[in-house]
């Protein structure tokens, strides 16, 4: 896939000030480049795991969907925008309440494939943020109906059907791939 890169290049403060519009954005090697437009699975699959894990963050941490992140890649500044991002109030406190990317790595991001990626798109994606400080990354495969849960550069598995998702970095959190897929009615 080649990557649209719109305008000029950027500094992180200049693109953290573009003002909103239909079109998200991250910012990777100083541009501004336009996130793939979601189609129904990746806007259901979002919804369901936004709803299923703000149930289990309650009074832990927050959830956000399509939330920018302001890390580091290969020493330069860059701010990606996962489908959705669990930061507990350990990493970033509860009364932290600030319209703005999100300042440190939090523990988890989840990232869905959309038609027109590829999976080692995610796996690449997947290392740069575990040199940036996220602990864990999970890559939801709509095709597949899978979740590739990565809990560091070496070590990952693939969960199906109704095989138990439960890390101890997410204490309590335990979810199956086909309870996600039937909350977003794919199933």
């Amino acid at each position: 896939m080649v990557k649209a890169n719109i305008g000029n290049k950027l500094t992180l403060e200049e693109f953290l000030t573009l003002s909103e519009g239909d079109v998200n954005y991250e910012f990777i090697d100083g541009y501004a480049v336009p996130k793939v437009s979601p189609k129904y699975f990746h806007s259901t699959l979002q919804t369901a795991l936004l709803i299923l894990i703000r149930a289990w963050c309650k009074g832990k941490g927050r959830v956000g969907s399509e939330w920018a992140i302001i890390l580091k890649r290969k020493g330069q500044d860059w701010a990606p925008v996962p489908d959705l991002t669990y930061i507990s109030y350990e990493r970033l406190p509860k009364s932290w309440r600030r319209n703005e990317a999100c300042p440190v790595p939090p523990e988890l991001v989840i990232e869905i494939i959309s038609p027109d990626q590829t999976f080692k798109e995610f796996e690449d994606k997947a290392k740069d943020y575990f040199a940036a400080g996220v602990s864990r990354v999970w890559v939801v495969d709509p095709e597949a109906m899978s979740i590739k849960v990565f809990f560091s550069v070496e070590s990952s598995q693939v969960y199906t059907d109704n095989m138990l998702i439960v890390d101890e970095l997410l204490p309590g959190l335990e979810l199956t791939v086909r309870q996600v897929f039937e909350e977003a009615e794919l199933l």
